[in-house]
């Protein structure tokens, strides 16, 4: 089963940081989270899990987010919820409204996103992910 979750987080400082601490906008993480349209994503992934039993599925941005970062660096299921615990651009480009310091997610769970997201889907997040990165580098390029 799957609820359709709240996408509005579109600007990092709507991100709730403990103690007023800083977030870069610039961070790469952000400009990541701003490129890839998770909620196309997030109808894709609604349609996999049409059931009306059992528990509700966590997050397509969690679910997904955490794969791009476990692809990304290689890190076993262990370090990666370890990493998610304590960096807050990872926190907020898998979409938490804030801050935590418990694990968004436990290791099992790592488990189950892949078998709901096979490589070809976190392929197509890297895709909006390499054309954003070059339409900016053309943009930079355009102003010299």
């Amino acid at each position: 089963m799957y609820k359709t979750t709240d996408n509005s987080q579109n600007d990092f400082l709507s991100f709730n940081q403990p103690l007023g601490l800083y977030m870069d906008p610039n961070n790469r993480w952000i400009k990541m989270a701003a490129s890839i349209p998770w909620e196309q994503f997030e109808r894709k992934y609604a349609r996999l899990l049409k059931g009306k039993n059992g528990n509700v599925a966590k997050p397509l941005r969690l679910a997904l987010g955490s794969l791009i970062i476990q692809t990304k660096y290689q890190y076993s299921d262990r370090e990666l919820v370890e990493q998610l615990t304590e960096n807050p651009y990872y926190q907020y480009f898998v979409g938490l409204p804030g801050y935590q310091e418990n694990p968004p997610i436990d290791v099992s769970t790592l488990v189950l996103f892949r078998k709901r997201l096979k490589p070809d889907v976190i392929m197509e997040a890297n895709e909006y992910i390499l054309a954003a990165t070059k339409e900016k580098e053309s943009k930079s390029e355009g102003k010299r």
